[in-house]
């Protein structure tokens, strides 16, 4: 996904380590300050193991916090690339359909084409509902389309 922000100014990009779960855990707080970051997870199977804090956390905060907080984040990442060689299934994995099951606070968003991608940054970016987004790519797109 480095290829996408090409346009974005190195001031506006933290580049975390390997360690999913804090990042998650860090764009709860960056929001809880009144930022809007934006969380990039390159694949699913990598948002797996920040799941605990999107889940119990970013979800949840609002409503365990009697609506102190209310956080708005945008979670982005995408369905493996299995083109032009294939990762292999650890890489690949949907689960737009899972996560839109666990999450009440926040919307999950899957980007089939790439007209939507812009609409979809920009009302996560502006909405005012008390919600964070997850927008969900296509790997195989960036290439393609």
């Amino acid at each position: 996904m480095t290829n996408t922000l090409t346009e974005v100014p190195p001031h506006k990009k933290l580049e975390m380590p390997v360690c999913e779960e804090l990042q998650m855990g860090i764009t709860l707080g960056m929001a809880v300050r009144g930022r809007v970051p934006i969380s990039i997870y390159p694949r699913w199977n990598f948002l797996i193991l920040g799941a605990n804090q999107l889940v119990n956390h970013i979800d949840k905060i609002s409503e365990y916090s009697s609506g102190r907080y209310v956080p708005k984040t945008i979670i982005r990442t995408s369905i493996g690339s299995e083109r032009p060689m294939h990762p292999q299934h650890q890489h690949v994995g949907d689960f737009t359909e899972s996560f839109r099951l666990m999450l009440k606070n926040v919307e999950v968003i899957r980007l089939d084409e790439p007209e939507q991608i812009f609409e979809a940054y920009k009302h996560a970016y502006e909405r005012s509902d008390g919600k964070s987004t997850l927008l969900v790519e296509w790997g195989d797109f960036y290439n393609e389309k």
